[in-house]
């Protein structure tokens, strides 16, 4: 999600026909803490205070932030980031798993999921990896973890995305894990000074169901 729910500043002022298939029963046990997901090169887990700085080294450059909603803006920013994603998972509303590369305990990204509506039977998916990650798998492996979690553990039956038009890596990255293009959001992000066109994209339970039938590694360690 390009435009993130979290916003600093609001924070700091207020603490073709398919078969038809059933969805998964949700699974709620995650309001409590998220699990961890192990992939074979990444880690996905809770996110903890200290994150904080290792997450501002990787959510701050250049490469990373110029299509997305501004980051926090100081280490102390994302501690209350971090407190929010908290507090929001708790009352069931948004998740946000740390994404560590697998012999490392230091956070290189994030993987977010907002519920859209009540019981997440619609969400929106969002990522951000640090660029000196970009091409080495640890996206790929990262948003397969979280596809399963969406569709397996919270149940959702379709699951959104939003990219700039201009963000062709984005773009490619929904692509390559089978999402689908939909429509223009016209003029819906706004990134230093300019309203940018954003692509609608879609996932499907049932698409993803076809595609990824056999996974023979456990979800949750």
């Amino acid at each position: 999600m390009e435009k993130m729910p979290y916003q600093e500043d609001a924070e700091t002022a207020s603490p073709v026909a398919h078969a038809r298939v059933a969805p998964a029963q949700p699974n709620t046990t995650w309001r409590h803490g998220l699990p961890t997901l192990t992939g074979s090169q990444v880690i996905l887990r809770e996110l903890r205070f200290s994150d904080a700085p290792a997450l501002f080294a990787a959510m701050s450059t250049a490469e990373v932030s110029c299509f997305i909603s501004p980051p926090p803006a100081t280490v102390e920013g994302f501690e209350r980031f971090i407190a929010w994603a908290h507090r929001q998972r708790a009352a069931g509303r948004y998740i946000c798993f740390a994404v560590v590369a697998r012999g490392s305990d230091a956070v290189i990204g994030l993987f977010q999921i907002r519920s859209l509506e009540p019981g997440f039977g619609t969400c929106e998916w969002g990522f951000a990896i640090a660029s000196e990650y970009w091409g080495t798998g640890m996206f790929t492996g990262g948003a397969e973890l979280v596809l399963r979690f969406a569709f397996e553990v919270l149940g959702a039956h379709r699951l959104e995305a939003r990219a700039a038009l201009r963000n062709g890596r984005g773009m490619g990255a929904l692509r390559k894990m089978g999402a689908i293009q939909e429509g223009v959001l016209r003029r819906s992000l706004l990134r230093h000074g300019e309203y940018l066109d954003q692509g609608l994209w879609s996932i499907i339970a049932e698409d993803w169901l076809e595609a990824k039938a056999v996974w023979s590694s456990p979800l949750v360690h």
